[in-house]
């Protein structure tokens, strides 16, 4: 019987018959100008072959030059993680045929990294079917290390875009050369049937830590973040670790989730049927959801190590190493709980602004002078409504935290109602200027003159002799007619609740 016959054991009868245990490798590009080893540029983006020079393509006679501030973003990357900085360490290549690797070899760190052993706590969240409790996993980290990155093959023709059944490849060497940090976890255990959730969440908790670091962009959907998910299952805790498939360059958080729920699947599958798993590489399929064999996987004693001779080995001076500590900003998941305790919000509300990449924003509105309500009620509500309709993202948007405040503040203040402060923001959107600007240019503010509102209120009484009898005698809902009324003769610059004060007045009912 071939392993595509068996078929995937449902999740939860393979977690309840087996032990899950993980090994993430997560591939970082560096937000560098110029490449790891040369001086060609690194613009996400560009036309293919136009961002290389000599040693980006391996021409005989080029030598590499190591780029120091991706030593500093892999030395800070390091200690955000509590990893040890190595007070000495090298470069090493790492032999391999790939045609879009014009050295056939890469460079890369071997037994001598850059960072080990550190740590990692992660939150995991409940789970979203209610069967789990939210808890902290500490994901051990085994190495951060530098290397470069490959360059790309496009395969053209053909239905699934590998090499298999294409009619002609084509290589771009423009990411050939960028600087990467491969971020390495020990084996994860213990998570069991969260297992997906465990990795889906480090994923997520890391993004966030490189992000706060300014190392990079993290762009899962470019590729400069990217996840190897490493697979084992064993028949119970205390048992030997199973043979492991590795499931390459997994691109999305939600990726990193199904592609550890499947291969937990199929490799109990493998085993209930009594077949051996492959120690391969795998291909993972965002449409369909499955993974697919790509080659046997290679130990490390195949790449051929050996040190690369033209780089001088790496001694970072301690004092260095720690005035670069020094620069570490506050990690994120402690800024989130002191975030959420200065502003008073649920778990549910900081989420919501988390989730719509307003946390920064909402910061920013408040230190302007905002409350942290008003300034969370903005950036989840109506602008976000407004990006996702021009589909950019919410720090896209061309209004500022400040001119949020400034809007806000001219509600607090009863210049503007909240729909007439929606008008301005559309104003303001439009580029016609600040809210202020916005609201005189346009005549936003609301009318706040008695003598204008009373005469509206008698006309509306007038106009309307049957409601204004319903109120007087005692149906004070039925001022709503009047209030309405009200409001459009003005505009809707009117208060409504002086409206309704006048309204009630006037009919001689208050």
């Amino acid at each position: 019987m071939s392993t595509t016959e068996i078929g995937n054991v449902p999740f939860e009868e393979a977690v309840a018959q087996f032990d899950p245990v993980m090994g993430l490798e997560v591939h970082v590009e560096l937000s560098t100008v110029t490449k790891m080893f040369s001086a060609a540029p690194t613009e996400f983006g560009a036309d293919p072959n136009t961002q290389v020079d000599p040693v980006s393509l391996g021409l005989p006679g080029s030598l590499p030059v190591l780029n120091a501030k991706a030593l500093e973003s892999a030395i800070r990357i390091g200690l955000a993680l509590n990893c040890t900085i190595a007070s000495q360490c090298r470069f090493a290549r790492k032999n391999y045929f790939y045609p879009d690797m014009p050295k056939n070899f890469q460079t890369s760190q071997y037994d001598e990294p850059i960072a080990f052993d550190g740590w990692l706590d992660v939150d995991v969240p409940a789970s979203e079917d209610g069967t789990g409790e939210a808890f902290t996993y500490r994901v051990q980290i085994e190495r951060a290390h530098m290397e470069e990155d490959t360059g790309k093959s496009s395969h053209v023709g053909g239905s699934t875009g590998r090499i298999h059944g294409a009619e002609y490849s084509l290589v771009d060497y423009n990411r050939a050369g960028i600087p990467l940090i491969e971020i390495v976890t020990r084996p994860l255990t213990g998570a069991g049937r969260r297992a997906p959730e465990v990795a889906k969440a480090y994923v997520a908790t890391l993004r966030d830590l490189l992000r706060s670091l300014d190392v990079s962009d993290v762009k899962m959907e470019q590729g400069s973040m990217r996840c190897d998910v490493n697979l084992s299952l064993r028949p119970s805790p205390d048992a030997p670790l199973g043979t492991r498939s590795e499931t390459k360059n997994v691109n999305s958080l939600r990726s990193v989730e199904r592609a550890v729920r499947y291969e937990i699947g199929r490799h109990a599958g493998l085993l209930r049927a009594g077949q051996r798993v492959v120690q391969e590489t795998r291909h993972w399929h965002e449409d369909t959801g499955l993974t697919t064999s790509g080659r046997e996987k290679s130990d490390a004693e195949d790449y051929r190590y050996f040190p690369e001779p033209d780089l001088v080995p790496i001694a970072p001076d301690p004092a260095w190493v720690e005035e670069l500590r020094a620069t570490l900003p506050e990690p994120p998941a402690a800024r989130r709980r002191r975030l959420q305790s200065e502003w008073g919000f649920s778990d549910l509300e900081l989420r919501d602004v988390v989730n719509a990449g307003a946390l920064d924003l909402v910061e920013a509105t408040v230190a302007a002078g905002a409350s942290p309500v008003s300034a969370r009620k903005w950036w989840t509500g109506e602008i976000a409504r407004r990006a996702n309709a021009e589909g950019i993202d919410l720090a896209s948007s061309p209004v500022t935290p400040q001119q949020v405040a400034e809007l806000q503040g001219l509600v607090d203040a009863g210049t503007l109602t909240d729909r007439l402060a929606r008008t301005a923001l559309e104003g303001v959107l439009a580029g016609e200027g600040s809210p202020a600007e916005v609201v005189e240019k346009r005549g936003l503010a609301v009318v706040s003159d008695d003598s204008a509102l009373t005469a509206a209120v008698d006309a509306a009484i007038a106009a309307n002799p049957g409601v204004a009898e319903k109120i007087r005698g005692g149906k004070v809902q039925a001022a709503g007619a009047l209030i309405g009324a009200v409001m459009k003769e003005m505009r809707g610059q009117a208060d409504a609740a002086r409206v309704r004060e006048l309204v009630l007045e006037r009919v001689g009912a208050s």
